[in-house]
C-alpha cells in the first residue's frame, strides 16, 4: 500500500513538471515574457511615420537581427514617433556618426521592421565612434505605406 502512494506521488510530480515546462515553453515561444536577462543597450530614433511598426519588431543590420523594438511613443511637441530599440551587447561596433535607421517591410505585405544602415565615416580617433546606450540615430527614413503609393498611382493615372 505504501509503495503505491510513493509511485503515485512521483508520477504526480512528473505530471506537474511537464505542465510547468509546457507553460514556460509556450511563453518563451510567444515572446510575451523574457526569462533571461537581456544584455544590451538602448538606442532611439525619431520617425515621421512608423506605418505598422510594433513593439518587439526586429532590428537588423545587413539583414541580421541585432535587437528589437522595445517601445514606441508619440512625441507631443513634434508629433512624431520616438522608437526605442534594444540592441544586443555583442553589437557594439555600429558607427555613431553616419548611421541611419529606416522602416522596411518583410516582403510585399509583411510586417514592418527597422533596418540600421551603418555609416562609413572613419571616426576611430573620435571619443564617440560607436553607438552607446542612450544615443539617438539622427538620420531616419519613415515607413513606405502601400496604400499611399496606390493612391498616388491612381491619382496620377486619372490626370
Amino acid at each position: 500500500m505504501r509503495n503505491t502512494k510513493t509511485i503515485d506521488f512521483i508520477v504526480g510530480l512528473f505530471v506537474l513538471a511537464g505542465i510547468a515546462s509546457f507553460f514556460v515553453l509556450a511563453f518563451k515561444v510567444s515572446g510575451l515574457t523574457k526569462f533571461s536577462a537581456d544584455k544590451g543597450y538602448n538606442v532611439t530614433a525619431d520617425f515621421a511615420n512608423i506605418g505598422g511598426l510594433r513593439e518587439r519588431a526586429p532590428v537588423t543590420v545587413a539583414g541580421v537581427k541585432v535587437g528589437e523594438v522595445t517601445s514606441i511613443k508619440l512625441q507631443p511637441g513634434e508629433l512624431n514617433a520616438k522608437v526605442t530599440m534594444r540592441l544586443d551587447a555583442n553589437q557594439s561596433k555600429i558607427p555613431y556618426e553616419d548611421t541611419s535607421a529606416r522602416i522596411l517591410t518583410e516582403g510585399l505585405l509583411g510586417s514592418n521592421y527597422i533596418s540600421i544602415v551603418p555609416g562609413f565615416e572613419d571616426d576611430s580617433d573620435s571619443d564617440h565612434p560607436y553607438l552607446r546606450d542612450g544615443d539617438s540615430i539622427a538620420k531616419t527614413q519613415q515607413a513606405i505605406i502601400l496604400e499611399n503609393l496606390i493612391g498616388q498611382l491612381l491619382f496620377n493615372i486619372n490626370k
